[in-house]
């Protein structure tokens, strides 16, 4: 019984500390610094060995400015547990008096310390860095480096470099640990992007690829290579990378998978003529058929996407063409699934795309494999306006992948088969929860769909104009694309001037790109720019002119001043570093 009372006792002693903990930290956090001194003298009372207790006190006597007070309590606690972190709380406590001579007095004593005991460096960095004494930090790691080689401080020393603003250190000193640790190049990487995307050091990214060249050069190890051409895809200049993992390859001939690799990012990132030179080399040096496959499946949807109508017909014979000369198998199925694809949408035979997609998904497939095809299944079957038996399908491929991005890319199908049924409330919430996916893209997307659904419910209550809309949108899904202008068209004339009007000039924008015409496209945008600038669509409007005149329109003088406004005045545009990239690009940075 006595042992029972004695937990009892502990138990609701521990949860009596806890909140005097949470108190202490709510009173620190809301600058309430008399308050917090007095809970974390309380807190130190009861456990005098806690540090952290103890920094905060002595912050919180700095705060308020009971500088005496906290020198005393440093230096009694130096006497007592002889921390020689103590001696850089000392110095600061001088330096924020601005008795600079002194607080030097307690920083060279520090590192004095790591001299005799380079272990010491730990504490003292570490409490140095952390008063942003960044000068000094990189001094003891220095200074622990010189008494102990066998320290490896080279990280730690990098981010000081970069951040005391001394670049060219910063970089040699990354790129010596990254090749010294190949384990650690992925981290490294990490920092230098944070570098190479700030505006604030132009020429960052220009002696990153000088300090490159010059290892690559002189160091025939391949790791340079696959670091240099790390960096161009960084750059999104594919064609230098692909030189790079030519290189490797020819050094290496083992694998052209990270040259298939290269490829699918280059198709992603819309360089198509680097994208069909890459997959032609692939083509020309192998004989895998899982490679010849992916390599071929690249190069038909690059055609596809570009192809007139009056070529469809071609496209349809060599699609034909490839699957009979692959076979009918798992590693082909994404010819197959290509193929129905293109018979339902492009050439509006979906009997025959779920011929062949029901053909595969009698094949030996994985779980991955089964979600494609099941998805592609769901895609036609949404085609078709069976949206009961898509939603079946989608739903499938979620509980099959749970928490996967496959799952994920599902749910949102399944979402957008809801709005296009106009079950606008069903998908709202859908749409919510997809908001905060772990995929960018897709949480981009449901959020593009949740604001447009919620703001023009709340802009018209009865939805009327809303749901023309999604039906106007089905028919872009379906391909229709006439159709969709028209109904685009009609709402625009119906519902003038009202909250549904500029996402409408938005997609009827993206619509006359689909179909070739960029001079009626772009209209479609300036009238957003002029007349919706203070709405949630502009930075969309402003980029795609930007990329219509540099592209299409071959007008690089009228692109960058669109690029330009997006960066001044849309920084949390999701287009904001592309659009920053591209007016540099236009500018002529060297340093790209």
């Amino acid at each position: 019984m006595k042992k029972l009372f004695l937990h009892i006792s502990l138990f609701f002693s521990l949860i009596g500390f806890s909140q005097n903990e949470q108190l202490a930290q709510y009173y620190y956090d809301k600058g309430d610094f008399e308050k917090a001194k007095i809970s974390y003298e309380e807190l130190l009372q009861s456990v005098p060995q806690n540090y952290q207790y103890f920094i905060r006190t002595i912050d919180c006597y700095q705060q308020l400015k009971e500088f005496d007070v906290a020198e005393k309590a440093i230096q009694t606690r130096l006497d007592k547990y002889r921390q020689s972190s103590l001696l850089v709380e000392l110095g600061y406590n001088f330096k924020i008096q601005q008795q600079d001579e002194k607080a030097q007095k307690y920083f060279e004593q520090a590192l004095a310390k790591i001299k005799s005991n380079p272990n010491e460096v730990y504490g003292i960095a570490n409490s140095f860095e952390k008063k942003v004494l960044l000068d000094y930090a990189l001094k003891a790691y220095q200074i622990a480096v010189q008494m102990q080689p066998t320290f490896n401080f080279n990280y730690q020393m990098g981010l000081l470099y970069g951040q005391l603003g001394n670049t060219d250190m910063m970089i040699n000193t990354f790129l010596d640990e990254a090749f010294a640790h190949p384990e650690s190049t992925i981290l490294i990487q990490n920092q230098f992007s944070r570098f190479m995307t700030d505006e604030g050091d132009a020429g960052f990214s220009a002696n990153l690829r000088k300090a490159l060249i010059t290892r690559t050069q002189k160091n025939q190890e391949v790791y340079w290579n696959q670091f240099l051409s790390w960096f161009y895809i960084q750059q999104k200049e594919f064609g230098k990378a692909f030189i790079q993992e030519k290189a490797i390859y020819k050094r290496n001939p083992e694998s052209l998978n990270a040259i298939l690799n290269l490829a699918q990012l280059t198709i992603e990132e819309k360089d198509d003529a680097t994208a069909k030179t890459i997959l032609g080399f692939v083509l020309e040096n192998t004989t895998e058929i899982e490679l010849l496959v992916q390599a071929n499946s690249y190069l038909m949807q690059l055609k596809i996407d570009t192809a007139p109508e009056k070529d469809w017909s071609n496209l349809e014979m060599e699609l034909s063409a490839l699957v009979t000369k692959y076979g009918i198998s798992p590693f082909t199925l994404s010819l197959q699934l290509m193929q129905a694809h293109f018979l339902t949408f492009n050439l509006k035979n979906p009997e025959a795309g779920k011929t062949i997609v029901r053909t595969a998904l009698e094949l030996p497939l994985n779980e991955y494999e089964m979600a494609q095809a099941k998805m592609e299944l769901a895609d036609i079957l949404l085609y078709e306006a069976k949206f009961n038996q898509a939603l079946l399908y989608y739903t499938q491929i979620e509980n099959d992948l749970k928490n996967d991005a496959v799952a994920h890319e599902a749910s949102l199908k399944a979402a957008k088969t809801s709005y296009f049924k106009t079950d606008l409330e069903w998908a709202l919430k859908q749409f919510k929860e997809l908001k905060s996916a772990s995929t960018q893209l897709i949480a981009n997307d449901a959020l593009e769909y949740f604001l447009l659904i919620n703001d023009n419910t709340v802009a018209d209550s009865t939805q009327v104009a809303l749901k023309a809309f999604a039906k106007a949108d089905y028919l872009g899904y379906q391909n229709r694309n006439q159709e969709a202008i028209q109904a685009f068209q009609a709402i625009l004339k119906q519902y003038k001037g009202q909250e549904i009007e500029a996402v409408t000039l938005l997609r009827l924008g993206k619509l006359y790109e689909k179909t070739g015409d960029f001079s009626l496209a772009l209209p479609q945008y300036q009238s957003i720019i002029e007349q919706h600038s203070d709405g949630i669509y502009v930075d969309e409007a402003l980029y795609f002119s930007a990329e219509l005149y540099k592209n299409q329109l071959q007008l690089p003088e009228k692109a960058k001043p669109m690029y330009e406004k997006i960066i001044f005045n849309h920084q949390d545009s999701i287009y904001f570093v592309e659009a920053r990239r591209k007016f540099r690009e236009l500018r002529g940075d060297s340093n790209l």
